[in-house]
């Protein structure tokens, strides 16, 4: 099934696109943080329709909340017993599910690989960045995985690659984002 596929069934089942948003933004990286007037910002919707939204999360124990400042900042409850299967769904809802299970375990040594870009932020995007971590690769049949992975999952997919020898996990943080390590050896 294409994440295509899967983003119409979601999107069938929750009715609430400021709530698919969320989704997108806490459970796919964990490691994201954000507080109402920057989703406002984000999304481009009212604080009063986020608000809803998050106090629903919030009182479900999906995400907790926490004051930095005068902002009340959330994050996703990873010790929630439905986050790994929310995790899951949301992988597969933007095609890295696909990408992980049919592009990186096949390309060569591969030691890491990161999600990087808009979508490591949990913003809706078509594009899907990867820095590749590992010292032999086929690029050759990596670049044809690609291209049919890329059209299954209807995403581009752009990748950067670094030998072991050259990775540094600081060179590809930028401020606000967290690269999200989706596989490793």
């Amino acid at each position: 099934m294409s994440s295509f596929s899967t983003q119409i069934m979601i999107e069938t089942l929750i009715s609430s696109k400021t709530r698919i948003k969320l989704l997108l933004k806490f459970f796919l990286n964990s490691k994201n943080t954000a507080y109402l007037r920057g989703l406002e910002e984000e999304f481009g919707e009212s604080s009063n329709a986020i608000r809803l939204e998050l106090n629903k999360f919030e009182k479900s124990g999906f995400i907790k909340s926490f004051a930095e400042g005068n902002k009340k900042v959330f994050t996703v409850n990873t010790q929630h017993p439905l986050f790994s299967d929310l995790n899951k769904i949301i992988l597969k809802m933007v095609g890295l599910e696909y990408v992980i299970d049919y592009i990186l375990q096949r390309i060569g040594d591969l030691e890491k690989v990161y999600l990087v870009g808009n979508l490591s932020k949990g913003q809706t995007t078509d594009i899907i960045d990867l820095v590749i971590v590992g010292n032999t690769l086929n690029k050759t049949f990596l670049t044809e995985q690609i291209e049919k992975a890329e059209k299954k999952i209807n995403k581009k997919i752009k990748y950067i690659h670094f030998t072991a020898d050259e990775f540094n996990l600081n060179k590809i943080k930028e401020p606000g984002m967290h690269p999200l390590l989706l596989w490793s050896k």
